[in-house]
Order: C-alpha cells, then structure tokens, then sequence
C-alpha cells in the first residue's frame, strides 16, 4: 500500500511506511510494535478506498521511538486596567511513531 489515514488520539494522519509521526501519548516503551486498525482511506497503486467510516481488513503497523512531551505553550490571560494578568504554560505528552507498514488482509 502507497499511503493511509489513520485516526488517533482524536486527529486524523496521512502516513506512509517509513514516516515518523508525533501523535497523542500511547503506552508502551521505546521500541514496542503497535497497531492502527482506525482507517479512514487507503491508497496501494493509485487505486483509492475510502470507508464509511472506516475501511475493514487494514491495519497499519508501527513502533514506538521516544515518549516525550511537545514543546510549551503559554496561556496569558488579561483584564485591562484592573492590573489583572495569569501566565500558565502547559505540555503535552507525545509519542513519537515509525509507520513500520499497511497491511490489507
């Protein structure tokens, strides 16, 4: 297969075998295999499937690199003139994948 759409963690991915991808924190360690079996659309020499929702019989097969945390984003909250302001920051945990392969049974 050329390529897929995946859904995890609440968004959708294009992968292809061979990409690296960070996506929202699964667990497992450095190394584990893991699995897709929410595919939305795969390709495999220009011929396309897309499912309704989701395609039956694919799966896309990966491992885990690192488990880390995305960089930090900073919420400011603010009301004029009342000397009135918050900084917070916030992190997110991340796993980061390689797509191994896209298996169709």
């Amino acid at each position: 297969m050329d390529y897929a759409v995946i859904r995890t963690g609440g968004k959708q991915y294009r992968v292809a075998p061979g990409d690296v991808i960070r996506i929202e924190k699964l667990n497992g360690e450095a190394g584990h295999p893991v699995a897709f079996t929410e595919v939305l659309m795969a390709s495999a020499n220009g011929a396309v499937k897309v499912g309704a929702p989701l395609l039956s019989g694919v799966r896309v097969a990966a491992e885990i690199v690192r488990q880390g945390r995305a960089k930090k984003i900073l919420v400011f909250k603010k009301k004029r003139r009342k000397n009135y302001r918050r900084h917070q920051g916030h992190r997110q945990y991340e796993t980061t994948v390689r797509v191994t392969g896209i298996e169709a049974e």
